[in-house]
């Protein structure tokens, strides 16, 4: 994050010859410096820090703080420290329904389900929840289902598990409210939560050893925004029983390259 510029835009003769001074409001870039840093850090900031991350003097970066976090934008946590919220990814995702994401990943979706003929889904988060926005099938006669407008709870399957990954500091506090068990498998408390955050992160990919589905696992890998945020996951679903045809490794592989060339051509886009 580059701290904020004290120079103005430079100013700019109209047709007339008439030179004018270029408008910035700069409590307004101020304030979305702040968001952005919020919006793109993995952890909780304290005042300290963002103000040095942005360039601006503690009582400003409070001021600030405060009225972004009354208009629902940020939240001040227990441990003293601030995170965006998802207010934050609604407004985001209200640009993202623009994309066209099933057309950007449509082919990094073929190229997966031709090498492993298993059940390819790209996911978008909507609350704690994800949805499939588009599908490939499985060939299988047996195989995973479900349907594209399906959803599952991010916290138990690999796509939604990568979306947290990403995005858990403005994710925690709804996830504090309690998770959700639907196998023996499913991870339920945040300490779990979050050193299976940190094996996602080490690794690339997420991985759902069954738990949503008995029998069902599964890699899921981000599609991030350059400054990180996951705006949807690309994830193989597999029969537990076939996951040794390909091994754990090889799908986490071939959904974390895809979410990789996804994200670059969202960069461009």
């Amino acid at each position: 994050m580059q701290k904020l510029s004290k120079d103005l835009p430079k100013a700019k003769a109209s047709e007339s010859g008439v030179t004018r001074q270029a408008k910035v409001d700069s409590t307004l870039t101020k304030g979305l410096l702040l968001l952005d840093a919020l919006s793109g850090a993995t952890t909780g900031k304290g005042v300290s820090e963002l103000s040095r991350e942005v360039g601006l003097t503690k009582s400003n970066t409070f001021r600030l703080l405060q009225t972004l976090t009354a208009l629902g934008y940020v939240q001040h946590g227990e441990d003293k420290l601030y995170s965006a919220t998802l207010k934050t990814w609604r407004v985001g995702r209200k640009v993202i329904d623009n994309l066209n994401l099933p057309e950007l990943a449509g082919d990094e979706m073929r190229r997966i389900a031709d090498a492993t003929n298993e059940t390819i889904y790209l996911a978008a988060p909507e609350n704690l929840s994800v949805i499939y926005i588009d599908m490939i099938d499985s060939l299988r006669p047996i195989r995973s289902w479900n349907r594209i407008g399906g959803s599952a709870p991010i916290h138990c399957v690999g796509t939604g598990k990568a979306i947290i990954a990403a995005n858990y500091a403005s994710l925690r506090g709804a996830l504090k409210g309690g998770l959700a068990k639907y196998t023996s498998r499913t991870i339920t408390t945040l300490p779990e939560l979050e050193a299976d955050i940190e094996a996602t992160k080490k690794n690339g990919y997420a991985f759902d050893s069954g738990e949503f589905r008995e029998g069902v696992v599964g890699t899921g890998a981000a599609i991030c925004l350059p400054n990180g945020i996951a705006i949807a996951a690309i994830g193989i679903s597999v029969l537990e029983t076939h996951l040794s045809e390909h091994g754990r490794d090889k799908l986490g592989r071939l959904v974390r390259e895809a979410g990789e060339r996804i994200s670059a051509q969202l960069a461009r886009h």
